[in-house]
């Protein structure tokens, strides 16, 4: 599977902007590497305007869906569709759509875990649902939102109902890189899968985001990673069988003793 991840420096507050911006970098993308998926950053229509969020926020993703799915259709590309502001019933959600080939919408998640750091709680609200697996070109795969990540507990499940792949979408700052890198190889490790990641750059209200970008192989290895200033593609090819291989020589899952572990674990 060719993956193509888009570290995205985004124009803060200005959603047209932002898809002129991703439109027009499918369109080389598709053309110079042919990607079977692309995968786009967390909140890539607005950035963390939060102040402003209920006005910049799409209501029930009538525009952005939409937009996605046009993009699919037209490149015949699945699309990891990072995250956007998403407005429903007078509440903001950051939601993260997957869209396949045909353009059809597979899955949506909704971001369980806040970050108080940025003070996401006062101004979006969690989604109710832990992320479940989907499927693009017969790979089971997850996807998580940013903060997401820190919490093993509910990456756990998706490995344990056979996920070969994790997306992570993110807008994490640059404060907190050495975090963003070693947990997500802490991840690919304990759950013998691929980690895709796909981190914004450029700052905004104080804040300066880290960008490294990676692929993480089910070993550990990091196959591939972004700088943490310049807005970049990372392409790569990945074989998705190299799970079933580790799985097999680490047996990791069947040697679970879960009668031991506490409710819940």
């Amino acid at each position: 599977m060719k993956i193509s991840i888009y570290q995205m420096e985004i124009i803060p507050g200005d959603p047209q902007g932002n898809f002129k911006k991703v439109s027009a970098w499918v369109e080389k993308e598709v053309q110079n590497s042919k990607p079977d998926l692309i995968v786009l950053p967390e909140m890539w229509t607005t950035s963390y305007t939060l102040e402003d969020i209920h006005i910049h926020a799409d209501e029930n993703g009538k525009e952005t869906i939409p937009f996605l799915q046009t993009l699919a259709k037209t490149y015949r590309v699945n699309i990891i569709g990072g995250s956007f502001a998403n407005k429903v019933d007078g509440k903001v959600f950051n939601t993260a759509p997957v869209i396949n080939r045909e353009g059809e919408v597979v899955y949506q998640y909704d971001k369980v875990h806040l970050v108080p750091m940025l003070n996401e709680p006062k101004y979006l609200a969690g989604g109710q649902k832990v992320p479940e697996i989907f499927e693009l070109d017969g790979v089971k795969m997850g996807v998580i939102i940013c903060y997401d990540l820190r919490f093993s507990e509910i990456i756990r499940p998706l490995a344990l109902e056979g996920a070969e792949v994790l997306f992570i979408v993110a807008e994490w700052p640059l404060a907190r890189l050495n975090h963003w890198k070693n947990i997500q190889i802490t991840r690919a490790i304990e759950n013998q899968m691929f980690v895709v990641s796909c981190n914004n750059v450029g700052a905004y209200d104080g804040v300066t985001f880290g960008g490294t970008s990676m692929v993480v192989n089910p070993w550990g290895d990091t196959l591939i990673q972004g700088s943490e200033k310049a807005e970049e593609t990372l392409s790569i090819l990945i074989n998705v069988e190299e799970t079933l291989e580790v799985r097999k020589k680490v047996p990791v899952f069947s040697s679970r003793v879960r009668h031991l572990y506490k409710q819940g674990l």
